[in-house]
């Protein structure tokens, strides 16, 4: 009879050995996903400047290409500033006639301010023509008792006392009118001041308007997306080019409902960005929307319609760079794996 054989406890060890770090190896997963909540829902976010004209007209010059790194202020492209320049000087020759306007109507004020004066000077000179037609009526009485003098010339001194006497009404009623026109001339230049101040404000308005045929960029940035050459005529308000900016990136990632339980704003996060597979990235928690991203879609979800079936919702988390790795920029739009120690 033969002798069974001995089985190899090389075998045996080795399957051990398998077992062990197999289960090594899932324990230190499990303990891993507690402690950690991860997703590829997430993408990298930054500021994109759209440059819009505010002006219409047919561009003059464009003074970037796309993907040129460009600084706050730099002149982007500049309309044809011919017509927006008439405007200017038509606002200005307005300006000029509204001031002379001003000079005429201040002119207009010393003159009857000189009539009133004169007028005044008329019921002085009545008024002394008066006192001493008074005293001519009041000797010619007496001597019209004594019959010293004719009747005739008795009635003629009476009669000039009367037209002085109407002399010094129409002066006082002069005076009267000489006033009411110097404030209907003060008037005036109240009225023509205003006339500039609307004329200096239609010159400020053109000079406005001139200054935005020249479009400059709103910040640090990258010219993307360019779609506009010289020659073209453009709107008001149509995007002309992008301006990604340089100088803050951010991360977005969509968790599952159901990972926030443990979320906290300041848990530190690591990031795995597709573009880089050798590296690693350290961040945090910034933020946790205060709603859905399906709350923000063009046309929201109503589960009160129609039939209802439960989907779990993402919530976006802001994550934000401890470090920024000049050699390994990161640009709007990637994708990156994040993951989130929550324990």
């Amino acid at each position: 009879m033969e002798a069974p054989k001995r089985r190899n406890p090389l075998m045996f060890i080795i399957l051990v050995i398998v077992l062990l770090a197999g289960g090594y190896y899932g324990w230190t997963r499990y303990q891993f996903a507690k402690a950690h909540e991860s997703t590829d829902d997430a993408q990298v976010e930054g500021d994109v400047f759209p440059i819009l004209p505010r002006v219409g007209g047919p561009v003059l010059e464009v003074k970037v290409v796309d993907n040129q790194t460009v600084k706050k202020g730099e002149i982007l492209a500049t309309l044809d500033p011919a017509d927006y320049q008439q405007r200017v000087n038509a606002a200005e020759a307005a300006l000029v006639a509204a001031q002379a306007q001003v000079a005429a109507a201040r002119a207009g004020v010393a003159t009857a301010q000189a009539n009133v004066r004169t007028a005044q000077t008329g019921i002085g000179v009545s008024e002394a023509n008066q006192a001493k037609l008074q005293k001519d009526l009041k000797r010619s009485t007496f001597l019209r008792q004594q019959d010293i003098i004719p009747q005739s010339e008795y009635d003629a001194v009476q009669a000039n006392l009367r037209a002085t006497s109407a002399q010094r009404a129409t002066a006082t009623d002069q005076v009267s009118v000489a006033r009411q026109q110097v404030a209907a001339a003060q008037q005036q230049i109240n009225v023509a001041q205003a006339v500039v101040k609307q004329r200096q404000a239609d010159l400020d308005n053109a000079k406005l308007q001139l200054s935005y045929t020249t479009l400059v960029a709103p910040g640090n940035g990258i010219v993307s997306k360019k779609n506009v050459q010289p020659g073209q005529v453009v709107a008001p308000g149509q995007q002309l080019m992008g301006l990604v900016s340089s100088n803050k990136t951010w991360i977005v990632a969509n968790f599952k409902e159901t990972q926030l339980e443990n979320m906290k704003v300041g848990q530190p996060v690591k990031l795995e960005v597709d573009a880089y597979p050798h590296e690693e990235f350290q961040g945090h928690v910034e933020s946790l929307s205060a709603a859905t991203g399906a709350r923000f879609a063009l046309l929201p979800p109503d589960n009160a319609s129609g039939n209802f079936v439960k989907v779990t919702q993402r919530v976006p988390v802001k994550i934000v760079l401890d470090k920024v790795d000049e050699q390994h920029p990161l640009r709007a739009g990637m994708s990156v794996n994040a993951v989130v120690q929550v324990k």
